[in-house]
């Protein structure tokens, strides 16, 4: 038996695929160049398994590369094998799964090798929005393949792999051992890159994925049977105190939750729900992390961030590729006011906002707490196109903080006054309950429902069934945003 034959490569793709349904496309394909005595070092499949089968009976293309060949380095054909299969995926409507483990461009190949890292990013662009991609970095994932990973629409890193642009130890004044930005906790944490887990939660991960998904942009997300009672309450919704990601769960068909880049920027949750046997994508404000035992683990100020903002405008324009409709918890007071934050917030702010704008599925927002100023209007605001707004009785919508607005419509009141703690507060009521309420926004057609809380799930359920026919043809004719 081959090297080839018995390679890590294989095994990875065994262990992903429906047992038996792996079809090989390429795999007596050797590289043609015989410079640098290239010729003695060819073998069947150039560093890189392709072909196609099934997951859980539905049809994904898959490329693996073998470290044991060449480092599993990219040349002329070991891209055009990866662009092969990107072809047959776009033209069967089908997802692409890479499993990558690469030492990089093979220099032995130079141009030919570099125009074939370009193909593959031209693949990887053409099929943005059309089929699902999903990357798995098992190995060195370094320099211009990193992009591959980044270009996919969900990566994967299994703990003890490498992603990188540039190694650690060339970063000056840098070393692995003093920041390893290649590693799995900053690559999730702090780059946002990628999601961690072992090989077999990353092959679970993938498998639930492809099982929520439509298969491509024309088709219907997958539907299956709902067990659960539609107009099930959820008491526990109102004690979950900020944490959205229990929220979610709480009103998710059997509180299924798939949270997506868990580990980067926390007080923004992105994720997919089910409602009614229906995929949805959820993005939520999260001000608290409880523990196993019900106790507060982590608090997070109630407001956006760049990376929080930016982690969201993505997940929702692959939504709205894919036609999956989008729900929101709102509960933002404003923007995080630290100096790293200015340099990229309103950018990112705007992103976010053009994201929600652009969106034509179905947009569904529930005020759970304050909602204040502009950074709540970026937060699927009936402003931005949302097709049903709903609040809890107690959420706010105001333009700023109650006791800050009264400070400055109420100033020389307060100044003048002996007690100006109580004339303050006494001030802030009064524009909380005339300004500030959620029935003072209902008032004006801005919420459409208050809702109690143990009565969303129901509601949700509800408005994306009324929803799931939406068609929107009356947007301004254009290529697409500039933002």
């Amino acid at each position: 038996m081959t090297k080839a034959a018995t390679s890590v490569a294989r095994k990875r793709i065994a262990g992903l695929l429906d047992e038996g349904s792996f079809l090989e496309i390429g795999g007596f394909v050797t590289a043609r160049s015989t410079d640098f005595n290239m010729g003695a070092a060819a073998e069947p499949t150039d560093g890189v398994v392709t072909g196609y089968g099934t997951i859980g009976g539905s049809l994904v293309y898959v490329y693996s590369q073998d470290a044991a060949v060449l480092g599993g380095s990219i040349g002329e054909m070991h891209a055009a094998k990866i662009c092969r299969i990107y072809e047959l995926a776009m033209k069967m409507g089908a997802p692409v799964i890479g499993l990558i483990d690469c030492a990089g461009l093979r220099l032995q190949e130079a141009t030919d090798a570099l125009h074939g890292f370009g193909n593959i990013y031209r693949c990887q662009c053409d099929a943005s929005g059309v089929v699902p991609q999903i990357a798995a970095v098992f190995g060195s994932c370094g320099g211009g393949m990193a992009l591959v990973s980044s270009l996919a629409d969900f990566t994967f890193m299994e703990e003890k792999a490498r992603l990188f642009v540039n190694a650690p130890n060339t970063l000056e004044g840098n070393t692995a051992e003093k920041c390893d930005t290649a590693g799995a906790v900053y690559q999730s944490g702090q780059a946002g890159s990628a999601d961690v887990g072992t090989e077999a939660e990353i092959y679970e991960k993938i498998r639930t994925l492809v099982a929520i998904l439509p298969a491509n942009n024309e088709e219907d997300g997958p539907l299956e049977e709902c067990q659960d009672d539609l107009n099930r309450l959820c008491p526990e919704i109102a004690s979950c105190g900020g944490d959205s990601l229990m929220m979610l769960r709480s009103v998710s068909d059997g509180g299924f939750v798939f949270e997506v880049k868990e580990k980067y920027h926390p007080e923004m949750v992105t994720a997919f729900i089910r409602l009614d046997g229906m995929t949805v994508g959820a993005v939520a404000n999260r001000s608290a992390v409880y523990d196993g035992e019900g106790k507060k683990a982590v608090s997070y100020e109630k407001k956006l961030t760049t990376g929080g903002c930016g982690k969201a405008s993505r997940f929702i324009r692959f939504c709205d590729a894919f036609e999956i409709p989008l729900l929101t918890f709102t509960e933002v007071t404003g923007f995080l006011a630290v100096k790293e934050e200015e340099a990229g917030i309103a950018t990112a702010a705007a992103s976010l906002t053009s994201a929600f704008a652009g969106a034509t599925v179905p947009k569904v927002n529930v005020i759970t707490g304050e909602a204040g100023g502009s950074a709540y209007l970026c937060m699927n605001s009936k402003a931005l196109g949302a097709d049903l707004v709903y609040a809890w009785p107690e959420a706010s919508v105001t333009v700023m903080e109650p006791q800050a607005a009264a400070r400055i419509m109420y100033a020389r009141e307060i100044d003048g006054a002996q007690d100006k703690a109580a004339t303050l507060k006494e001030a802030a009521d009064r524009y909380a309950k005339m300004q500030g309420s959620a029935q003072a926004a209902a008032r004006r057609g801005y919420v459409d429902h208050i809702i109690a809380p143990e009565s969303t799930r129901k509601y949700l359920a509800g408005a994306f069934n009324m929803l799931y026919t939406k068609r929107e043809d009356d947007a301004p004719v254009k290529k697409h945003s500039a933002v």
